[in-house]
């Protein structure tokens, strides 16, 4: 199959070229593909361990399968690079890949890592008991990475010693047992704050980052909804 490559900032000078199509076996993952582009581009060889990928304008992680006809972007850390501290938020529909979100947060002082992952339940015993078939996640994507930034800038206001923060939630379809979003928070210690600001973290995404969902269930279906309702504090300053 084929795919479309776009090379942007500073990886576009080291593969010489603004974008190409490259053929690559059927089911590839962005891993493979980087592997291929690190055998294809030698100076792009020591930035591919660092870079960010996207596929059809969504952020993709490694494990994540390729498609014909894809268009692929590979581009350095966005705004302002190696002297921030890592972040990523991102809304997919593509399943978790706890190891490589970490691997993304981690700097030379960090020894300290606290994750928080959420799923779907089969079975619900709080309220009325029921089973649950799966469910159905949304989100206002635009929206709903910009509060996670909010989220993530009033983590580090509140424990400033966090390094990495990870945001991620999963849309689409979910069958019990699948992990829905990820909360991930790193330090240089374990008692700088990192259980703390990851509890926040999922506490805050809750209440006013715009995702929804609907359960399904052998009796019918039914969009779960909360009641917080933000006020003006809870707007980005």
């Amino acid at each position: 199959m084929q795919v479309r490559v776009l090379y942007f900032a500073s990886l576009r000078d080291r593969a010489g070229v603004k974008e190409e199509t490259l053929s690559i076996p059927a089911e590839a993952t962005v891993a493979d593909l980087k592997q291929a582009l690190r055998e294809r581009h030698e100076r792009l060889g020591p930035a591919l361990d660092s870079v960010l990928v996207s596929v059809n304008r969504e952020y993709a992680l490694p494990a994540e399968r390729l498609a014909d006809g894809d268009e692929v972007a590979i581009f350095p850390p966005v705004s302002g690079g190696s002297s921030l501290p890592p972040t990523v938020f991102m809304i997919t529909e593509a399943p978790l890949d706890l190891n490589s979100l970490l691997e993304s947060l981690l700097l030379p002082s960090t020894g300290a890592a606290c994750v928080f992952t959420g799923m779907v339940r089969g079975r619900t015993e709080r309220g009325e008991p029921h089973d649950t078939d799966h469910l159905e996640y949304e989100a206002y994507t635009p929206m709903a990475e910009t509060k996670m930034k909010q989220v993530a800038d009033e983590i580090r206001g509140r424990w400033p010693s966090v390094e990495g923060i990870a945001i991620v939630q999963r849309i689409g379809r979910l069958e019990p047992g699948t992990p829905t979003v990820l909360i991930a928070c790193t330090a240089a210690h374990r008692d700088t704050g990192v259980f703390e600001a990851a509890r926040y973290g999922i506490d805050r995404l809750k209440e006013i980052v715009p995702v929804w969902k609907k359960e399904v269930s052998p009796t019918g279906e039914v969009w779960v909804e909360g009641d917080y309702h933000p006020d003006e504090q809870d707007k980005q300053r």
